[in-house]
């Protein structure tokens, strides 16, 4: 076991030399002088620094020299030979002292992170510490002592003529000092010296680089002077020298003498450039802003632009992999497995693609024109515009993307719009949720410097961004397939693919005006995007709708421009039949291996039900499932038609009126209630705007009707000409909403009061006016036809409300009555 000295250190510690005459007792002690923060120094003993004993730029590999332990000497306690290349500092500082010196080394103080240590010693009387001191240094000159940590810099030593602070704080030495002068005493005043001064009293440490006095016009207190050294060991041993030491009248002092002390000062404090930052907005944001700009440009934009790419030819390494194909024979003809369709028709949607092969054939003509303009497919909801387009247009082309505005409408939110965007055409990686919290530094950058730092992007420019890099990556898949060889290699790129057609990308815009407001930033900015791929001849744009004013926004896009539109409205009964009769084969196929339609002696009043739902390809497809579920084709229709008038009376007549709707639900309910018992299952469109409650701003409230689906409008010559519903089964629909009595009287009576407010109102605005000219004091001639055509308006203002009335009462009545 270590034995332990009476300081409370290790033996070993123990000096094993003996001088002449002295017996040195070499103790390593620190716990007191740290918690003290100063050496206690008796009469007859003194203090030497000696630095370079320790390794402080290599203490971060054996632990933190700053947590006040003792890393580098538990290290040592590993080592076999400690004593080899100087590793120990015991032995260092051993080395460093003369065989013949009398003195008595009391106690070392260990500073590793100063890279030295203090050593206390006494000395007999008749030899001063200044002969010491160069007793010392004249023994280092001859006989250098170079650690195996620092083999470039000897050990050196100097006498300690201050009073050195003990700390184990967190700072670290530098070569920078900050030297403050303090008086000696409360009731005294300390001296501000000269740089002659600070020169000679610093110099005898190490070169000095600079010395900066503080300035003079500075209120900062006590007075102070910067002193830069060349080297970091030059620092430590004069601040460890220096520090509390006074200087006397002679060396610039003053009268009462100036005590220096000496703390280390980093020559760049993070501090300094965290004040900086925070003390230039200005600068620092906008450049922050452009630093992030352009590490989005230079880094992620041609990730993005890839990424698009893969998304763009997402089909086509499957399709033209000869291995794929031919293992998907081999496996059909052995019927192991089952790949792709069984069929090539699993909705049975080859009788309607049979009857619209000119729309076919024309939409794949366009497709190969070189023609500036959009091309638009409308139609109502559940006639196959996507199937059409998709399934049979564009089945052979390998580069298209689909983009839905459906998706990205419906969206909550400027993020969640943006991240539906560039999902749609693979755009990745999108810093989506990055755009609220630079909304909040935008905020506070407003707040600091008054204008906004421009980290924030809003949905118009996340949008411009995500559709330009689309439209890049367009242009590169459409000029994939140039070769050197080629004839036309001459032609620059705008050229190639004005001269091919062929080779552009095909764009599908579904869902086109999809919840579209009046100023709709989506709609903005897709809408000039595609017309920008039009133009520069990047893609083929084909657009997906069902709103009937989506001429306005496109036109406005191209105004030069006529655009190429398909109309997609109901099959015929015919082709409906067959569409019904062809599902129902395949269904049945599926679970029987028969192609013999189930229940086909049960069907025979299928051509009165198709009749009924009309050519909606929708509503015939869910009628062959429920009857492919096992119900009868009439007790399917009579399911659709109830789930239709269901949603009609949610939401046109049972809902609340809102700013947002247009109409009333006694206009809806005037329409329901007058198609529903026409013969034809139409209504002049004049005759609709003639009436009393479409007497003010009609057509704007028929084209809202139909833009939310209730209605279709007809048009001649390209005049609206009839009005009908907008779905064919919604005629029986709104057949059977007005055969309920209860609710029919309820919203009659309804649009009574509603009439009788506006007859009541009429007759009132009359009456003042005729007030007015009866006022006057004469009747000139010239009023007479004005009061006789006023009383005229008021009578029949007056007619009316009295036919009001008594219908009113009628219906009234049948309400009390429950009929």
């Amino acid at each position: 076991m270590m034995r332990i000295a009476s300081s409370g250190v290790p033996a070993r510690w123990r000096s094993p030399r003996v001088f002449p005459a002295y017996t040195p007792t070499l103790n390593l002690r620190r716990a007191s002088s740290i918690q003290s923060g100063h050496i206690s120094v008796n009469k007859g003993e003194a203090l030497l620094f000696i630095n370079n004993i320790f390794p402080s730029r290599l203490q971060w590999l054996l632990g933190n020299p700053l947590d006040g332990s003792w890393s580098y000497e538990e290290a040592l306690k590993r080592i076999n030979r400690p004593h080899f290349a100087a590793s120990e500092p015991i032995h260092i500082i051993q080395r460093a002292l003369p065989d013949k010196m009398p003195l008595e080394i009391k106690e070392v103080i260990p500073r590793t992170k100063e890279g030295g240590a203090f050593v206390k010693y006494s000395h007999v009387s008749n030899v001063s510490d200044i002969e010491i001191e160069n007793a010392i240094k004249k023994h280092l000159r001859q006989n250098p002592i170079r650690p195996w940590f620092n083999p470039f810099q000897g050990v050196h030593v100097s006498r300690v003529l201050g009073k050195p602070w003990i700390e184990d704080l967190y700072r670290i030495p530098s070569q920078r000092l900050r030297v403050e002068f303090l008086p000696t005493s409360p009731e005294s005043s300390a001296a501000e010296l000269t740089i002659e001064n600070l020169y000679s009293l610093l110099r005898p440490y190490g070169k000095l680089q600079e010395i900066e006095p503080q300035p003079s016009d500075s209120k900062t207190s006590p007075r102070y002077a910067h002193v830069e050294f060349s080297r970091l060991r030059y620092a430590v041993m004069a601040r460890n020298c220096l520090h509390g030491f006074t200087i006397p009248e002679e060396h610039g002092g003053g009268k009462a003498g100036t005590k220096f002390k000496i703390i280390y000062e980093r020559k760049i404090k993070l501090s300094m450039i965290k004040d900086w930052i925070f003390s230039h907005p200005r600068i620092v944001i906008p450049a922050l802003a452009a630093l992030i700009a352009a590490i989005s440009v230079t880094v992620f934009d041609p990730m993005r632009t890839f990424f698009i790419k893969m998304k763009i030819k997402a089909t086509l390494p499957t399709e033209d992999s000869e291995f794929l194909h031919w293992i998907r024979q081999q496996i059909s003809k052995a019927n192991i497995i089952y790949f792709g369709n069984r069929r090539a028709d699993p909705r049975g949607l080859s009788a309607i693609w049979e009857d619209r092969q000119g729309d076919i054939s024309q939409l794949q003509s366009w497709l190969q024109e070189n023609v500036e303009t959009f091309i638009v497919v409308h139609g109502p909801r559940g006639s196959g515009k996507r199937e059409l387009v998709l399934d049979n247009v564009l089945k052979d082309y390998k580069h298209k993307v689909v983009i839905d505005c459906k998706q990205i409408q419906d969206a909550r939110g400027d993020t969640a719009k943006i991240a539906r965007a560039a999902q749609q055409v693979g755009y990745r990686p999108v810093f989506s949720w990055m755009n609220s919290i630079s909304s909040f530094i935008d905020l506070a950058s407003q707040g600091m410097i008054g204008t906004k730092a421009g980290l924030s992007e809003t949905l118009d420019s996340q949008l411009s961004n995500i559709w330009q890099s689309t439209a890049t990556a367009l242009r590169k898949v459409g000029l994939e397939g140039r070769k050197l060889d080629d004839k036309d290699i001459h032609l620059s790129d705008d050229e190639y693919l004005e001269a091919h057609p062929e080779r552009r990308p095909v764009v599908i815009i579904d869902n086109y005006l999809h919840n579209a407001e009046e100023n709709s930033v989506v709609y903005d900015k897709i809408t000039e995007w595609a017309a920008g791929l039009t133009t520069e001849y990047i893609a083929h744009v084909i657009f997906l709708t069902t709103d009937v004013s989506f001429a306005k926004p496109l036109s406005k896009a191209l105004p030069n421009q006529v655009l190429r539109v398909i109309p997609m409205g109901d099959c015929s009964l015919d082709v409906g039949r067959k569409f019904v009769l062809n599902l129902l084969a395949y269904e049945s196929s599926m679970e029987t291996g028969s192609e013999k339609v189930k229940n086909v002696d049960n069907m025979k009043d299928l051509d009165n039900c198709i009749e009924v739902l009309g050519g909606r390809v929708s509503d015939l497809e869910f009628m062959a499932h429920r009857i492919e579920a096992g119900e009868t084709p009439k007790a399917a229709v009579n399911r659709i038609i109830e789930q239709s008038a269901s949603e009609i009376l949610k939401i046109f007549i049972l809902g609340s009126d809102n700013e947002s709707r247009h109409w009333t639900r006694e206009q809806a309910w005037h329409l329901i209630k007058a198609l529903g018992h026409s013969e034809d299952g139409t209504l002049p469109y004049n005759q609709i705007l003639t009436s009393d409650l479409f007497k003010e701003n009609g057509e704007a409230i028929l084209l809202a009707l139909e833009q939310a689906e209730l209605i279709a409008i007809s048009a001649t010559n390209g005049f609206p000409h009839t009005v009908k519903p907008a779905k064919p089964v919604y005629r029986t629909a709104f057949k059977r909403v007005a055969e309920n009595k209860a609710l029919s009287s309820r919203l009659d009576l309804s649009i009574l009061s509603q009439l009788l407010k506006k007859e009541n109102s009429a007759i009132t605005k009359h009456e003042e006016e005729l007030a007015v000219l009866g006022a006057l004091p004469k009747q000139p001639r010239e009023l007479h036809p004005r009061i006789y055509w006023l009383l005229e308006k008021i009578y029949k203002s007056q007619d009316k409300i009295g036919q009001y009335e008594t219908e009113s009462a009628v219906l009234q009545k049948n309400l009390k009555s429950g009929n």
